[in-house]
């Protein structure tokens, strides 16, 4: 399945790993978002469930085995090129998730995996709309406001 310039939607989840008062993230290692801090995650793969998808993609971006919990958002990411053409789209499952073992170690996919206290968010390249999505999340149901 080709990621940029697709044919259609590309199904995929993402990982808002909490662990008291911090989440985990990793540091893209591909487009779209290439260096910058982002839940882990990827593509479901043929005749694989969402809920497994988000297992697999977080221990094989950071070594962390994980639980989830629920879906707590669905994020639909279009990035389009200079000519208005879709360069990539994404229709994405967010899942609230504990951690239950590992410490991260990044994979080859990405270029870092670490822990990050909540009130770091607001200093690190992060998009916006992740942080406002974790910090959404972790006051939600853990009841940590920032």
């Amino acid at each position: 399945m080709r990621r940029e310039y697709p044919k259609a939607p590309i199904p995929g989840v993402a990982a808002i790993v909490l662990d008291d008062d911090q989440v985990l993230l990793v540091r893209r290692g591909r487009e779209p978002a290439k260096g910058r801090w982002s839940l882990p995650g990827g593509v479901i793969e043929l005749g694989e469930r969402a809920v497994e998808a988000v297992v697999r993609e977080v221990f094989e971006e950071t070594g962390v085995e994980v639980e989830p919990i629920r879906v707590v958002a669905i994020y639909e990411p279009i990035v389009r090129d200079e000519e208005g053409r879709v360069k990539f789209h994404y229709v994405l499952l967010e899942y609230l998730c504990r951690p239950l073992r590992g410490e991260p170690k990044p994979s080859s996919d990405v270029l870092d995996a670490r822990w990050f206290r909540l009130e770091e968010l607001a200093d690190i390249d992060i998009s916006p709309g992740t942080r406002h999505l974790i910090l959404r999340v972790a006051e939600e149901y853990l009841g940590r406001g920032l």
